[in-house]
């Protein structure tokens, strides 16, 4: 992976295709948060937010990805349950080169914070896969967010720790943008221990949303 890191609002290459014809292709990339888990629909935060980039920014948007859940009319996005960011890392190229996306919405670590697994470099590891992404397609842009909370009390505690260090990681550098999702949520919103009830996707695909049109 490449060395250089992300920036929080990164003057990168924008979302809007070359040809106003051709879709704004979103991949929604992380684990069962990404998937919908929780939600009673199985969109998630997806459906939400395809429906108010369509109908409210008035934008062709695509979602892709190998994996497909819920009830929205484009179901598709990377979001494999129970995955760490090493996992989603080792297949992050292959996705990359298949679907070729102006944008990336990144909501990854949760599971290694569930399993504490490497847990201190967890959010050097997230920055390192966005910039990789970066360099692989300049013309991307990442948009990589905090973690929800946890009703568990040392798993939030590692949420906490990795969201303290995100935006330090991440300040000043290209293609990224940082997005709290932390701050739009609190564990009312959440249907278990780590998945949010349809009120907290909604919540979290309006933060997306609104840091997506920002840069329109």
């Amino acid at each position: 992976m490449a060395a250089g890191l992300l920036g929080v609002v990164a003057v990168a290459a924008g979302m809007t295709p070359a040809s106003a014809s051709e879709p704004v292709v979103l991949l929604p990339l992380g684990a069962s948060i990404t998937h919908g888990y929780g939600s009673t629909d199985g969109n998630g935060y997806r459906g939400v937010l395809h429906e108010r980039l369509t109908r409210e920014a008035g934008l062709s948007v695509d979602f892709v990805g190998s994996q497909h859940s819920g009830t929205a009319p484009d179901p598709d996005h990377e979001g494999h349950p129970g995955w760490r960011i090493d996992q989603i890392a080792a297949r992050a190229d292959g996705w990359l080169a298949t679907y070729h996306p102006d944008i990336v919405v990144m909501h990854l670590g949760t599971n290694d914070m569930i399993q504490d697994y490497r847990s201190a470099t967890a959010p050097d590891r997230l920055v390192a896969l966005a910039d990789h992404i970066v360099a692989a397609d300049p013309g991307v842009t990442v948009y990589v967010s905090s973690l929800v909370c946890s009703s568990v009390p040392a798993v939030n505690a590692r949420i906490d720790a990795f969201n303290a260090r995100l935006p330090a990681l991440v300040a000043g550098h290209y293609g990224v943008v940082y997005v709290d999702q932390h701050a739009v949520m609190t564990a009312a919103d959440l249907s278990d221990q780590v998945h949010p009830t349809n009120e907290g996707y909604r919540r979290i695909a309006n933060a997306w949303y609104d840091a997506i049109v920002a840069r329109r």
